[in-house]
Order: structure tokens, then C-alpha cells, then sequence
């Protein structure tokens, strides 16, 4: 017989590895590059030594002159708060006794339970690495009837449990909180969301969307990253310009030059070799039409958590549905870290158990907890291009 023990074992012993596995590689090609440690860790922060610049002790002179006067590395430590990732699975306590008798049905039950976690990881953290660690996914325009106009549903999915907040300071709107996303129209770009309906006067235009409880808890992603001005990991950029990438705009037709411009200045100025191309689905399209209509071979590559990618000189060109639009980031990920206080673990409660009764509910919950952030050491180092035609 199919015990509540013999489920928490699974989960502990069976599951986590694989789960483990599958949300460090098989999220997001672009994670699966990205070393991940426990370094530099130091309770709730991340500290880090970035060196930038080159060491100044060199120099030439006359063959019994003074020597060169010591100027060793430049440093400056980048510090961040561990962001709180977690992903949970609910059973619902008829589902399990349904199944009690039948290990396979048991089975069945936590597989499905396991996948559906897997597939809520893969969008909302394979999203979390193009945000700016707001969490923000929308701003919204009019609402009719129920019907709620935003600019962008390109980080929405039925399914998600969103806030509004106000447009000012973030705070949830009153009433507009924990609303789940019933059905979108990508089209005209319009959601509806459970629970009482909402219009423009409680939600007024420009309000935030954000995931559930998520509003400037994510992790530092490329949107954080890709910016001139303003602080990254406590630093200011317009002291510390080696903090602000190279940053190419409305670009217009891809071409083999553009990137290879980005490509040679990133060389040239900051040592750094592009490893890594991501960029939106209709920048790729763009890309292949660019090769195909100048007769070039399109070489595919196959890489690390069995994705297939396009080759621009040896060099990866994956497509990410999260990449804004218009968008082709060079990236090398050796200077990516994500720093974690340790990996995928299940959340325990006092008796060792992972699997617990939400409080008046016929239901069980298991809880997966991840302690992180995301750190590039050398921001100078990377190329974003902007306003590039969509095929």
C-alpha cells in the first residue's frame, strides 16, 4: 500500500536528482552555459572580486634605470542578495487515497505532478534571465469588459497567477492581487483573469503586471545587465563605465558585418570572445533569410541538454521565445556565474518530511527551494543589438 512515507521518499531519493538536472540544463540552452557555484557566497549575499582594466606594473626604460613602479589589478567587489527561487507540486489527499492501492497509478500521479513543475520552471526562470529582476511582464492599457489590454504578452501564459500593482511605487492594488490568468488573446494582445472583473478605474492604465508576489525578488537578468545608466550589483556605471556593455541600436537588417563589428569591438576593447548568440525567434528567421539569399551554407551545431542551434563562425544562434523582439544578444558566458547557496532542495518541515497539509486543505504540497543570483564580471564584455528587422 501506497503510503505518504513512501511519497516523500520518492520525492527525496528518486525525483530530486532528476529534477535537479533537468532545471540546471534542459530550462533554457543559455542557463544550461552558465557555471553555476557556491563561491563567493557568503550568508544572504553575494560578494564578489571583479577585476577589470590590466595590471600597470610594466613599462620599458634604460638598461640601468629605475624600474617600473608597482600597479597591480584593479579590482571592485559587486555584491547581491540571494534571490528566493521556488517551484511547488500539490496532491490532492482524494487523489492520493484514489491511488493508494496501486503503485503504478501512484506513480503515474507524481510523474504528471513532477512534469507540470518542470514546465512552470522552464517558462518562468527561462524568462527570469531576460528580466531586470523586477518581475514586471506587462503594463496595461484600457480594460472592457473584463477584457485587459496590455503592450506585451510575450511573458504571459494561461495559467499564472499575476498581481497588478500600481504604477508608482509597486504596491498591489487593492482587490487585484493573486489574479489567475484565464485565457489570452495574443492577437490583440488582451487577458482575462479570474475572480471579480476589473476595469480602468481600479486598474488604471500603465498599471504593473507581475508574477504573484515576485515585484523585485527575481534574479539579475540580461534586462538588468544590458543597461548605460544607473547601478549593477552596487556599483554606480557612470563612475564605472566598464559596467555598461556594448549596446547597438536600431540596427535595421541583419548582416554577418553587424555581428562582427560587435564581435571585433569586444576583442579589440575588452579581451572578451563571443562563445554564445540568443536572440528572438524572428531575428534568427532574419538571419537564415540573410544567408540563404547571399548562398551561404546554414551549418546546425548541436549543444549541451540536446538542443540544436544555427553557426555563425563556429559560434552558436540559438532563439529564445523571452528574447525581446528585435533583439540579438553576443554573449560570453565564461564571465556568468550563478551563484547559489546550494541546489535544488526540497523544502523540510521539522520532522525531516517534504510532502505537508496546507493548512485546511484536503491537499499536500512539496516545495522546491533554490537560494541565487546571477552575476557577469565583466558587463564590457558583452553585445546586445537593437532594432533588428523580424522576418
Amino acid at each position: 500500500m501506497i503510503t505518504m512515507k513512501n511519497a516523500d521518499d520518492a520525492l527525496k531519493t528518486a525525483y530530486l536528482g532528476v529534477v535537479s538536472e533537468q532545471l540546471n540544463t534542459a530550462i533554457n540552452p543559455l542557463l544550461a552555459k552558465i557555471k553555476q557555484s557556491a563561491s563567493d557566497v557568503w550568508g544572504k549575499e553575494v560578494r564578489r572580486l571583479a577585476q577589470y582594466g590590466i595590471n600597470g606594473g610594466i613599462g620599458a626604460g634604460e638598461e640601468d634605470g629605475a624600474l617600473p613602479e608597482a600597479a597591480g589589478n584593479n579590482y571592485e567587489q559587486f555584491v547581491l542578495t540571494l534571490k528566493n527561487l521556488y517551484g511547488t507540486i500539490e496532491i490532492s489527499d482524494k487523489a492520493i487515497r484514489a491511488s493508494e492501492n496501486s503503485s503504478g497509478a501512484f506513480v503515474n500521479l507524481l510523474n504528471a505532478e513532477m512534469e507540470g513543475l518542470l514546465k512552470a520552471s522552464s517558462y518562468n526562470f527561462g524568462r527570469m534571465l531576460f528580466g531586470d529582476g523586477s518581475g514586471v511582464l506587462a503594463k496595461v492599457g484600457e480594460i472592457n469588459n473584463g477584457a485587459i489590454k496590455v503592450d506585451s504578452v510575450k511573458n504571459l501564459v494561461e495559467g499564472m497567477v499575476i498581481d497588478f500593482r500600481a504604477a508608482q511605487d509597486g504596491s498591489i492594488i487593492a482587490s487585484a492581487g493573486a489574479r489567475r490568468v484565464l485565457s489570452i488573446d495574443r492577437e490583440n494582445k488582451t487577458i482575462t483573469v479570474s475572480g471579480t472583473t476589473l476595469n480602468s478605474t481600479t486598474v488604471p492604465q500603465n498599471s504593473l503586471v507581475t508574477v504573484q508576489g515576485s515585484y523585485n525578488q527575481e534574479i539579475t537578468g540580461l534586462g538588468a545587465i544590458f543597461k548605460t545608466t544607473g547601478d549593477l550589483y552596487g556599483l554606480s556605471r557612470a563612475t564605472h563605465k566598464w559596467l555598461i556593455p556594448y549596446i547597438k541600436n536600431n540596427v535595421g537588417n541583419i548582416s554577418e558585418t553587424a555581428i562582427q563589428t560587435a564581435i571585433d569591438y569586444l576583442d579589440e576593447n575588452a579581451g572578451s570572445r563571443v562563445n554564445f548568440i540568443v536572440c528572438s525567434s524572428g531575428v534568427k528567421r532574419a538571419f537564415q533569410n540573410h544567408l540563404s539569399t547571399y548562398k551561404r551554407n546554414i551549418d546546425v551545431m548541436d549543444l549541451n541538454g540536446g538542443y540544436k542551434a544555427i553557426s555563425y563562425n563556429g559560434i552558436p544562434i540559438v532563439s529564445d521565445r523571452f528574447c525581446p523582439e528585435g533583439t540579438m544578444y553576443l554573449l560570453n558566458t565564461d564571465d556568468y556565474v550563478l551563484h547559489q547557496l546550494c541546489d535544488w532542495k526540497w523544502l523540510e518541515g521539522e520532522d525531516g518530511r517534504v510532502i505537508k497539509q496546507v493548512a485546511d486543505k484536503p491537499v499536500y504540497k512539496a516545495t522546491l527551494v533554490k537560494y541565487a543570483d546571477l552575476i557577469c564580471s565583466r558587463p564590457c564584455g558583452q553585445a546586445m543589438l537593437t532594432g533588428i528587422t523580424e522576418a
